[in-house]
């Protein structure tokens, strides 16, 4: 179990709010306010409760200060999203943030300056963590999606202050928990994706512990040609037949249901809006490539959904980017987001291209949850325990007084924990 914001006393507090607010941008302005949108339930909050609200965030891969990954540029946007004035501090640690903080008042927001222009950021430096505990008095971490990482702003910290998961991490932990941890059953799983390798852990851990895998993307491909069928010019990795079995035979004796396409929609080239034509997966042209599964494929997801109570989406079906190869992926997506709305089915989905996918179909608001975490959802769903989700469920100032490391039994400091 892990505290949440409920369980702080955090009037008159200076409270170090780990947040992701690392958002694209171009020529210096952001081009999507998601991710800062989403923490400002967070940060609103805890300013109407009288805290002094301290935002860490990184942006970008800085090696060392690079100003172009400078996070002035998040100040303009994310004022907007709290409805209110937020301070701006030129560095995170160091007399900079402090006379930033020395200055606000309760209800004040402030964003500090990138915590990766430090390298130490990366390496959970205990020394580093600790010049930024030195900064509150409370530490809220709301960055699910760094929290595969254990680095000092979302790791050791947790170690070294009383701590809380924030409003969009405490929804991330219940919507996965509700999807895998205690879901209602029968479950489905959809994978898709290019490749089976990137996601062999998954595919192991989910065979498992859901009803049904739907297998999607250039990886079903791989499972095809694992069958003994001809899959043309498309994707497949034709060296990992012998893994993909292997999964099959996991899935049958954990009485795991595998479903794999049975047509789809082929094409001599990957472009939009090139010829196309549907064929049985016995039937591909040695010539032309597997880029959507077909509309038979679609229909017998949705049936074997009818059934479900959960589902668990990462991947989409095709090349879902260019038509017409986004059919099957928009078609089982709109279905999946109509039964969420009748109350019929529980959605969790996550993952870069996912969100995408979902987004491109028009229901990315109409799914239970969806998460806009990358690794940390992969991660999670591959049944691994995160550093920063971790370190939430143990007792505050167990770190030493100097050196060694954040207090969690890995050693020397500087060497970075878990």
């Amino acid at each position: 179990m892990f505290l949440t914001i409920d369980k702080l006393n955090v009037k008159g507090k200076r409270v170090l709010v780990r947040a992701d607010l690392n958002v694209p941008s171009k020529d210096g302005k952001v081009t999507d306010t998601t991710r800062i949108d989403r923490s400002a339930a967070t940060l609103t909050e805890l300013a109407a409760a009288g805290a002094k609200v301290i935002v860490l965030t990184h942006f970008g891969r800085p090696k060392g200060r690079e100003e172009k990954y400078s996070q002035k540029l998040l100040v303009e946007p994310l004022a907007k999203a709290v409805g209110k004035p937020v301070a701006w501090a030129d560095d995170c640690i160091g007399p900079e943030a402090e006379k930033v903080i020395a200055a606000m008042k309760d209800g004040d927001i402030a964003l500090l300056e990138n915590v990766r222009f430090h390298p130490e950021e990366e390496k959970n430096d205990f020394g580093f963590a600790k010049s930024l505990s030195a900064l509150g008095d409370l530490y809220v971490n709301d960055a699910f999606s760094t929290a595969h990482r254990a680095h000092a702003s979302t790791e050791g910290l947790a170690h070294m202050l009383p701590a809380a998961a924030g409003r969009l991490m405490q929804a991330e932990l219940e919507a996965l928990g509700k999807a895998l941890e205690h879901p209602e059953k029968p479950v489905a799983a959809i994978v898709g994706g290019a490749k089976v390798s990137t996601k062999l852990e998954l595919l192991g851990n989910l065979v498992s512990r859901v009803d049904y895998l739907i297998i999607g993307g250039g990886m079903a491909n791989t499972f095809l040609f694992a069958e003994g069928k001809q899959v043309g010019k498309s994707l497949c990795e034709k060296e990992m037949a012998d893994t993909a079995r292997e999964i099959l035979e996991k899935a049958k004796a954990a009485h795991c249901h595998i479903v794999l396409p049975v047509d789809a929609v082929v094409a001599g080239e990957f472009a939009e809006n090139a010829p196309s034509k549907v064929v049985s997966v016995d039937e591909v042209p040695a010539d032309m490539m597997i880029l959507d599964a077909g509309p038979a494929s679609a229909e017998a997801v949705i049936d074997r959904l009818g059934g479900c109570k959960t589902l668990v989406w990462n991947g989409p079906f095709g090349a879902f980017e260019i038509k017409p190869f986004d059919a099957a992926t928009n078609a089982v997506a709109q279905w999946a987001a109509e039964r969420t709305k009748q109350g019929k089915l529980l959605t969790v989905a996550g993952g870069g291209d996912t969100v995408s996918a979902l987004a491109k179909a028009g229901v990315e608001d109409k799914f239970s949850y969806v998460s806009t975490a990358g690794g940390a959802f992969l991660e999670w769903l591959e049944g691994k325990e995160l550093p920063g989700v971790a370190a939430l469920n143990i007792m505050p100032n167990k770190a030493p007084s100097s050196g060694g490391g954040c207090g969690c039994g890995s050693g020397g400091g500087g060497g970075g924990c878990h």
